[in-house]
């Protein structure tokens, strides 16, 4: 019996679809505790998916998602009978979460982890203007919109691809940095960086202009400044189903099926 094929945990969102799609599965194949399990296997949508991985942060633990859920774009497609051997025959995708560092008004700092994107959003009537730099130097002096993300290629098909940023495969060594509405400068759509740069970005007119961070689901309000960079430190692995790998997925994007 290999590793895939050992001891396998369930984890569920609470849909009704998802919780019964669990219990036959557990019925059939058993339940372990996740902390202990060979594998994990996440019923839902992406949300799901997205919380199991920030859950087993740090553990390299595989992660196989089945869809339950609205939208399942990183996840397999549900079925009860062959578990076990579609997780021997599945493919490893390993992405590198964002680690965001952000500091708010009163000088307070909140480390957090991002498997998708980084986002900074305004929190009132007005825009938002930030500066943008690079490495430590200023690429953008100002930029007047709804906010900025920078996402990574496995989240380049989430948020960023609905804010017009570009697909980027997942073995890309890029990162997209895409503006959300942006209102000055007219003309500018974004950025590619290379996945090893560090993003600072600063909230001019911090007090006037109040912008929040997120990092997926984490939220940080009033921030003065953040600064990003990928963690090379931790390795996420999903499985996937041959034919249907992630790298497959954001193909099809890419040509709009």
């Amino acid at each position: 019996m290999t590793e895939r094929s050992g001891t396998i945990a369930f984890v569920a969102s609470e849909t009704p679809e998802a919780q019964a799609a669990r219990a036959k599965l557990v019925e059939r194949y058993g339940d372990a505790d996740p902390a202990a399990a060979d594998v994990v296997v996440a019923l839902g949508g992406d949300g799901l998916m997205l919380q199991t991985l920030h859950r087993f942060m740090g553990t390299a633990k595989p992660i196989y998602g089945m869809n339950r859920g609205s939208v399942g774009f990183l996840m397999n497609e549900f079925k009860e009978r062959g578990l076990r051997k579609r997780l021997e025959a599945a493919q490893r995708s390993i992405v590198h979460p964002l680690v965001m560092t952000a500091i708010d008004r009163d000088g307070h700092k909140v480390e957090a982890r991002a498997i998708n994107e980084v986002s900074l959003l305004r929190r009132s009537y007005q825009a938002a203007k930030l500066r943008l730099s690079v490495d430590g130097q200023v690429r953008l002096e100002e930029l007047v919109a709804d906010g900025v993300l920078l996402a990574t290629p496995a989240g380049s098909t989430a948020y960023n691809l609905s804010a017009n940023g570009p697909i980027l495969p997942l073995d890309a060594p890029l990162l997209a940095l895409t503006p959300l509405s942006p209102f000055r400068p007219r003309r500018w759509r974004g950025a590619l960086l290379p996945d090893q740069a560090q993003v600072t970005i600063e909230v001019l007119e911090a007090q006037k202009r109040p912008v929040s961070a997120v990092a997926d689901h984490i939220q940080i309000d009033n921030v003065a400044s953040v600064a990003i960079a990928i963690d090379r430190s931790l390795d996420l692995v999903m499985l996937h189903d041959p034919g249907h790998s992630l790298d497959e997925r954001i193909l099809r994007e890419q040509f709009g099926y």
